[in-house]
């Protein structure tokens, strides 16, 4: 079963002469591969979530119907956990761009956006509290320009710690989706 949201639609090439070579940019993609650190924790809460189920047809076979739909449902929010675990990131369209995180979704269209810029601030170290120099893809927003960008990408992310190639093709790739479709 071929799951889209894990990949990006083509991989990246260093001659590529567009900078954005899709036909359907109206449909929301990720510009880049999620990392192993967030592909490994889906894994294993898929892992969590198969004993689950097993415990749950266990259950079921000694006779506790409703304890067994209890266990069931409870694998059911593991692999709904780990389907939107892998479902975090940055997603552009000509629309916008959106950021996806466990909870909360965030869509800032193009005409709302000043910037998109990379800079060297501290960034949190994979979604934890503790904070590590890096870099971060920030988006500057019209409407909200007082309070300060919007950190959509970071070095010391799940997708991209241990791999800053990848953020700088990612961090090009969202810029150049600004670059097209902002207006100034």
């Amino acid at each position: 079963m071929p799951l889209p949201f894990l990949t990006a639609d083509r991989p990246f090439e260093a001659a590529d002469d567009v900078a954005l070579p899709f036909d359907d940019r109206e449909h929301w993609r990720r510009p880049y591969r999620p990392g192993p650190w967030r592909v490994a924790a889906a894994a294993l809460c898929l892992l969590l979530a198969s004993y689950v189920l097993f415990a749950a047809v266990v259950i079921a076979l000694t006779g506790s119907v409703s304890e067994a739909g209890v266990i069931f449902a409870v694998s059911l929010l593991v692999i709904a956990a780990a389907l939107r675990l892998l479902r975090m990131g940055v997603w552009v369209s000509s629309r916008g761009v959106r950021q996806v995180n466990f909870f909360v979704t965030r869509t800032v269209t193009w005409n709302r956006v000043v910037a998109v810029r990379t800079a060297q601030q501290p960034v949190r170290w994979m979604g934890l509290p503790r904070t590590v120099q890096g870099q971060a893809l920030t988006v500057v927003r019209r409407d909200r320009a007082s309070e300060g960008p919007l950190s959509l990408l970071t070095t010391h992310g799940a997708d991209f710690l241990a791999r800053p190639e990848a953020f700088d093709r990612a961090a090009d790739s969202v810029e150049a989706w600004a670059d097209e479709y902002r207006r100034p």
